[in-house]
């Protein structure tokens, strides 16, 4: 019997229901956002504006050092002002919301992408399906970030389009000529995101290792090295040309210390050792926010405390009693969905090394590749380009933050290209424990129902949690 058969004709309506309860309370909630949330809040978002609004005056490409914004890869800011000018170039706050909106639409393509994703991995399983969309749906990260006038979304979506498209070169292997085609699609939306923001080649990176993969195992290193090139010359023409270009005319591929960022050089803490990476205290849950002097140091304790609630308080009042008891009450319930995703993800990883073992023969390998992956072989298929993607931007992570020393550089936003990775192994975990004992069961339909209507409350703008002073944390400077 299969899963969908298991689930009854009532389970099946009872989870369609709940899918449409939930898509129109996480849609309503980033309208919401989108239309009230203040004008030039968010993260760089007064600078990004002013980047947009100089755009109206002349589209020609700014040097990186003409603005605090110009550092970055030009296409987010090039789209704004065109939604702008499509518009009319209404007033200001007309004109971000126009903006907003256009990121909400970005961001729900990519919970549509892993909804569908986990419906080609697991087909007839909408059990699962509901919870990766719930996943991100009401994750605090992607709510507060579709307010925000800001990139991460965006990049966030063409990464997804761009593993997406790869996990189905892996997934439905086609003829040799489409292969190619597809091969070029990849390289452009890993391109566009690229030119997005910098973390969009993690996306060309992964496409290629999984390629590498299918020549090993799969096609043969001579279809796989064609896929490449095709693949890395689509990427370069998308995107690459922008950081060819800066470093044809300013001698560098990309940006680091300029004279408009030096602000940020005097930000706590100004360093970091290998026990940033290590520790994760207490106060992650009893004081999220990232300048509690538990969890200054601590870089995962404050991407949790980014990704699960908002840590640099962009969103959310600095302090108080609400404040405090809701972000405790977040934290602990998040745990539930963290330790999914880690289970997922271990098992992922598990699965992969098992068939580099050799536990799957070259001739079974090869019977899937005539005839598609299904079922248990999907989810083995579609390991690779998730694990590469996560090995890739948790390594790139880590690196950044260790070059960037200051509590601005650690943002769980920064990691919003992990969407279908997350959405994916946190849904297959939180799925196999629901069907588990009763009492198991219901712990992470509770823990689950908890969470979701806690995000909905707390990152609905203004609903119970209304934050009257400016936005972000009130810091001293500390010596470089």
């Amino acid at each position: 019997m299969s899963r969908a058969g298991g689930e009854g004709r009532v389970g099946r309506m009872g989870t369609l229901s709940a899918a449409a309860l939930l898509a129109g309370v996480g849609v309503a909630m980033r309208l919401s956002n989108a239309r009230f949330y203040p004008t030039n809040w968010g993260f760089d978002a007064k600078f990004n504006w002013e980047y947009i609004a100089a755009l109206r005056e002349s589209w020609a490409l700014r040097a990186p050092d003409t603005l605090w914004a110009t550092s970055h890869p030009p296409l987010y800011y090039y789209l704004a002002s065109a939604i702008d000018s499509l518009a009319g170039q209404p007033a200001i706050p007309s004109a971000v919301t126009w903006i907003r909106l256009a990121g909400v639409a970005a961001g729900l393509l990519t919970v549509a992408l892993a909804v569908r994703l986990v419906q080609r991995i697991d087909p007839g399983n909408s059990r699962r399906a509901l919870f990766a969309a719930a996943l991100l749906l009401f994750l605090p990260a992607h709510v507060y970030m579709s307010a925000m006038l800001n990139e991460e979304i965006v990049v966030a979506a063409f990464t997804s389009v761009a593993i997406f498209v790869t996990a189905g070169v892996v997934l439905d292997p086609a003829a040799p000529r489409k292969e190619l085609w597809r091969a070029a699609a990849i390289g452009v939306a890993a391109g566009l995101a690229w030119l997005t923001k910098l973390t969009g080649v993690l996306a060309v990176a992964a496409a290629v290792l999984t390629y590498v993969w299918l020549g090993w195992r799969r096609d043969g290193w001579k279809n796989a090295a064609a896929r490449i090139a095709v693949l890395s010359l689509a990427a370069l023409a998308t995107g690459g040309w922008y950081y060819l270009h800066n470093l044809w005319v300013y001698g560098y591929l990309y940006p680091f210390g300029l004279p408009a960022h030096e602000l940020m050089f005097q930000m706590p803490p100004g360093s970091r050792g290998i026990l940033d990476y290590v520790y994760v205290p207490v106060a992650t849950w009893t004081d999220p926010q990232l300048l509690s002097p538990d969890l200054l140091h601590s870089v995962w304790g404050s991407t949790y405390a980014s990704v699960w609630y908002d840590g640099h308080r962009f969103f959310l009042p600095r302090s108080g009693a609400g404040q405090q008891v809701w972000g405790t009450r977040l934290m602990v319930l998040a745990l539930l969905p963290t330790a999914a995703f880690v289970a997922g993800g271990l098992r992922s990883a598990f699965r992969l090394a098992r068939d580099v073992r050799g536990s799957v023969s070259a001739r079974q390998a090869s019977d899937g590749a005539s005839r598609g992956a299904s079922g248990g072989e999907a989810a083995a298929a579609a390991d690779v380009p998730l694990l590469a993607l996560t090995a890739l931007t948790l390594a790139g992570y880590v690196l950044f933050t260790f070059r960037n020393p200051w509590f601005a550089s650690v943002k769980g936003s920064y990691l919003l290209g992990l969407s279908l990775p997350f959405a994916c192994w946190a849904s297959d975990a939180l799925d196999r424990w629901s069907r588990g004992h009763w009492s198991r069961s219901v712990a992470v339909w509770t823990g689950m129902g908890l969470l979701i209507a806690s995000v909905a409350f707390v990152f609905t703008w203004g609903l119970i949690l209304k934050k009257a002073e400016v936005p972000g944390l009130a810091w001293s400077p500390v010596m470089p």
